[in-house]
């Protein structure tokens, strides 16, 4: 399976260094641009599968590159990466087109779990998933159970995004891990039942369990269909 082509377009030496090594690390073929204007030129290249892009660029503003490809290819996924968090900045990523939005400073493998949740949703052409109990927002990253807002990590959300997109597949051990966690570990580890345990907590009500099944010496499958 050929890596996807992700582009870092960050004017910041340091940053692309940090964002290149770590996403090539965990499976990404990655290109970077140092300005706004070579960045909008390398986005629009066909290979380019998701765009990481900061906002305070030179040559061409990232809010400018942000609405110019929204344009002209509003298909392609984009995550806004900056230092500017406050919330009028973060809504005005959005409406211009950005996926999602991450604040400086970040880690790498949480910039790497949204990506590759990003390429899932971009690839399905959709971005809502429904349940008998479920509401989960692929965009926003939004999740309620039974009509009440429930709070997920960043890992939580990517563990039930691919178990639910996945649905009514049992998903082996090994598959969950590469998936979510974007590299091998080692055979012992209990970190994918720790989640599990987590999720199945969050996503229970008094009426019905979690919706997710352990399948004995396999590995776990989402069980409510859609709707």
């Amino acid at each position: 399976m050929m890596a996807a082509m992700i582009l870092v377009v960050e004017d910041e030496p340091g940053i692309v260094d940090f964002v290149e090594r770590g996403l090539r690390r965990l499976g990404f073929a990655v290109l970077s641009a140092g300005d706004g204007e070579t960045g909008l030129e390398r986005a629009l290249e066909p290979e380019v599968e998701l765009v990481v892009l900061d906002l305070m660029l030179p040559r061409l503003s990232g809010t400018e590159v942000l609405r110019r490809l929204h344009a002209q290819r509003p298909d392609l996924p984009v995550i806004v990466l900056t230092a500017r968090g406050e919330v009028e900045d973060r809504i005005a990523g959005l409406d211009g087109g950005a996926v999602d939005y991450l604040v400086k400073p970040f880690a790498v493998g949480e910039l790497a779990a949204r990506i590759r949740a990003q390429l899932r949703t971009a690839s399905r052409g959709t971005t809502m998933i429904r349940t008998d109990t479920l509401r989960i927002d692929l965009v926003s990253r939004q999740v309620t159970l039974e009509g009440a807002p429930v709070r997920l990590s960043t890992t939580e959300f990517e563990l039930l995004v691919y178990l639910a997109q996945n649905r009514p597949h049992v998903l082996s051990r090994d598959e969950i891990l590469r998936a979510v966690w974007g590299y091998n570990h080692d055979p012992g580890t209990n970190v994918l039942e720790v989640y599990v345990g987590y999720l199945r907590r969050k996503l229970r009500t008094a009426a019905r369990p979690a919706p997710i099944t352990t399948v004995r010496s396999v590995g776990y499958r989402f069980d409510e269909e859609a709707r």
